[in-house]
């Protein structure tokens, strides 16, 4: 057609991700899978504590098209109590041992916010990648230790702790808040020297059901950071609440409001079912690859 050309996808982002010699192109948005070696995550479907459950669903994972394998062994649901710095990482050492050995070329990521199990997880175990809930609040060396480290470093917003974190969340207007948070929070890991950084609005933490829809519906607002954003709302209950259902329910609603995050410019999205959010990328892409202009 005469003057038309396609136009620019807008999920896409020109960043690319370096850790330990391995690279992690997100010109395409790409799915992170959840290993939980906790006892007590919020939906039961996605905890592995047996070595062979565990090599399985890391098998999974990287066979469903996943590209980053996020462990945790530390529970952040609401109302929930952390467990000691010496069982999260006793649990993260069986996990990470396991997949290291079966997959040594896997990107993984760990889902800490303590700035000791970072450092044991990439010195010891070659971890690529933190996933930090707190973005440094819970504890105040981690900015410190990423910077020594010199990883890639998901900074997550949480308003409050896991423990508090529902009582009753408030913001003047928490898109402006959130905004703000991250502008002074990259500025801050800039200066320590740490550029590889990505951004996590944190879905069902320390937000109401009407806040997790605003942050979604204003996603796009913080592409301006020039950071890669990751969401994670997978099966969380401001999908299912609405709907009357559990999280064991929630793969659908958890499909569609990917969808609208990829449209919004998600460039990773971390869930617990990775072949259903291969497919909404790949759908999404394709739609937009039709989208022309004059």
């Amino acid at each position: 057609m005469h003057g038309m050309e396609k136009v620019k996808s807008f999920v896409t982002s020109t960043h690319t991700l370096s850790s330990k010699g391995k690279l992690l192109d997100l010109s395409t948005p790409k799915v992170m899978g959840i290993i939980n070696v906790t006892r007590n995550s919020f939906y039961s479907g996605s905890q592995f504590r047996g070595k062979h459950r565990i090599y399985r669903r890391a098998k999974e994972i990287l066979n469903q098209g996943g590209s980053i394998i996020d462990i945790g062994a530390c529970s952040a649901r609401p109302g929930s109590s952390p467990v000691s710095e010496a069982e999260e990482m006793k649990q993260l050492a069986k996990a990470l041992t396991i997949v290291r050995k079966h997959f040594p070329e896997a990107i993984v990521s760990v889902d800490t916010y303590r700035s000791g199990v970072a450092k044991t997880v990439v010195e010891d175990f070659k971890v690529d990648l933190i996933n930090d809930i707190s973005a440094g609040n819970m504890d105040k060396q981690m900015h410190n230790t990423i910077a020594k480290l010199n990883v890639p470093y998901i900074a997550m917003h949480m308003k409050g702790t896991p423990q508090n974190m529902q009582d009753n969340p408030w913001y003047d207007d928490v898109i402006k808040e959130l905004f703000s948070f991250f502008a002074n929070r990259i500025n801050e890991l800039n200066l320590m020297g740490i550029n590889d950084i990505l951004i996590d609005p944190g879905f069902g933490f320390g937000k109401t059901i009407e806040h997790n829809y605003r942050i979604l519906s204003n996603l796009d607002s913080f592409r301006v950071l020039n950071t890669p954003i990751v969401v994670g709302l997978s099966r969380k209950s401001f999908i299912y609440k609405p709907l009357n259902q559990a999280s064991e329910d929630a793969l659908n609603g958890t499909s569609v409001l990917n969808t609208i995050a990829l449209l919004k410019g998600a460039a990773i999205l971390r869930v617990h079912d990775v072949k259903e959010a291969m497919e909404t990328i790949k759908l999404v892409s394709i739609a937009q690859q039709q989208l022309i202009k004059e």
